[in-house]
């Protein structure tokens, strides 16, 4: 089934009696418990039954008893059911579920209602208290079904993202060295593009919330993983390392979901905050390569390109802070690395300074816009408000732009001229922005400047006249 049904009518005679309907919906108590009581069943069939056997081990829902589990699923977005549920202890019931259960997708269903309750605080906090269901739940990341995968990563990402609970599942994973494996195995593994977002976005929360953890990973190699077999000798197991394996997840989702790529481009950006995590990219096998090689082919030839309105800038500037992020870091830890010498670095520049013009086009737009809008107060102050998302982006920009500015060389300038990377109104914008905080860094470039076009070097000096009283 492609998607759930949905919950079941209320028309029904039956099921209107007084008292039958749950809190203030208009879903029936009695067919709800009806299906609990069903769900037991599927589990523990009576041992009479001369089909036992063939129970036990099913892997398949009949469709009537698929189409019913489904409507609760659906139900169970609504609090009173929720607390119905959890009245009636189906977060039990679901253990019993995941611990007897071959049906992938009975116990994707299961996972999918426990993420619904879980969206409720009392519920959730009892959920992640239950260390015997918090342990099944971490389990099943390392289950070889999608949907299975997808829920339990949705469930995680809920409880992760309540503050009240989330230290309790830090600690839990932190405790369980198999979720490291299991979630880069995905990462590394699967082209379901849909989870793949959803495992980052949990990473991304671990990796936010808690930096042992994140430290852990980095460091990690293989571990085994919970209810393998003893007899797999280490060396027949994979060793994972992170970096590798966020840059393969941040491939397969780059064109199908920009928000993927956003989330896997601060997951990156969070490892650089810490040494070690630094080290880790520009010290793996090829020396940082494949990381500098992608984030250089999103900046120059996927985002905010020459023909993209300025406009674009809103969409992506957080994937854009990211990605310059991981670059400053790198660039300042691999200066001395062949692929990133200054003659490959001008598309680069120029894509730098593009963002910059885009800001400040975006800048002037809110101005215009506030000025239109509330004419007397931006009259008297003659600003607006900074995008605080847009600052952080040119704030980042900035500083890896001075620092490649200033690495540049006379045949490095000449180049960037020919290929029009450079030019008077793109110099002019990046002084613009970088002074005076970066003087050092802008007054090396001129000087350099000067050597490759005398010309250009004395018309920016004028419009810079701090330039020219200094040099």
């Amino acid at each position: 089934m492609d998607r759930n049904p949905s919950p079941p009518s209320s028309d029904a005679e039956d099921e209107q009696a007084a008292g039958d309907s749950i809190g203030n919906t208009v879903y029936s108590r009695h067919w709800l418990f009806s299906i609990l009581t069903k769900l037991i069943e599927v589990i523990s069939p009576e041992k009479s039954d001369s089909n036992s056997n063939h129970e036990e081990v099913q892997t398949e829902l009949d469709e009537e008893m698929e189409n019913d589990i489904c409507k609760m699923w659906d139900m169970s977005m609504d609090e009173d059911v929720a607390l119905f549920l959890q009245e009636f202890n189906a977060p039990d019931i679901f253990m019993g579920v995941f611990a007897k259960s071959k049906c992938p997708r009975l116990i994707e269903i299961c996972v999918g209602i426990l993420g619904n309750m879980a969206c409720f605080q009392d519920i959730c906090m009892s959920i992640s208290r239950d260390d015997n269901l918090g342990q099944m739940l971490l389990q099943h990341l390392c289950d070889s079904d999608s949907p299975t995968l997808l829920e339990t990563s949705r469930l995680l990402l809920t409880c992760l993202s309540q503050a009240e609970v989330a230290n309790i599942w830090v600690e839990r994973i932190r405790e369980n060295p198999s979720v490291y494996d299991c979630v880069c195995f995905i990462m590394s593994s699967s082209t379901n593009v849909e989870l793949l977002v959803k495992v980052g976005e949990v990473v991304d929360k671990l990796f936010d919330l808690d930096e042992e953890l994140m430290l852990n990973w980095i460091k990690n190699g293989s571990c085994q993983l919970v209810g393998q077999s003893t007899d797999d000798s280490p060396e027949e197991r994979p060793d994972f390392k992170i970096v590798p394996c966020v840059l393969e997840a941040a491939k397969q989702v780059r064109s199908d979901n920009p928000e993927g790529l956003d989330v896997y481009m601060h997951i990156l950006q969070l490892l650089t905050t810490v040494d070690e995590g630094i080290q880790a990219i520009v010290q793996s096998p090829d020396g940082g390569r494949e990381t500098w090689t992608l984030l250089y082919g999103l900046v120059c030839h996927e985002l905010c390109q020459p023909d993209d309105p300025p406009i674009i800038i809103q969409e992506q500037k957080s994937v854009l802070a990211s990605i310059l992020s991981v670059l400053s870091a790198m660039f300042a830890s691999q200066i001395q690395q062949e692929y990133v010498k200054r003659r490959k670095n001008m598309p680069l520049i120029g894509s730098l300074i593009r963002i910059l013009q885009n800001t400040e086009d975006c800048g002037k737009r809110s101005f215009d816009n506030a000025k239109k809008s509330q004419p007397e107060e931006t009259e008297k102050s003659g600003t607006v408000e900074e995008d605080f998302h847009l600052k952080i982006l040119k704030d980042i920009c900035c500083e890896l732009l001075s620092n490649m500015l200033q690495e540049l060389t006379k045949e490095n300038i000449l180049e960037g001229l020919n290929q029009g990377h450079l030019n008077e109104q793109k110099c002019s914008c990046a002084f613009q922005n970088l002074l005076p905080l970066y003087f050092t860094s802008v007054e090396s470039f001129l000087e350099a400047l000067r050597e490759a076009d005398q010309t250009l070097a004395d018309s920016l000096e004028k419009r810079f006249p701090s330039l020219r009283l200094q040099t």
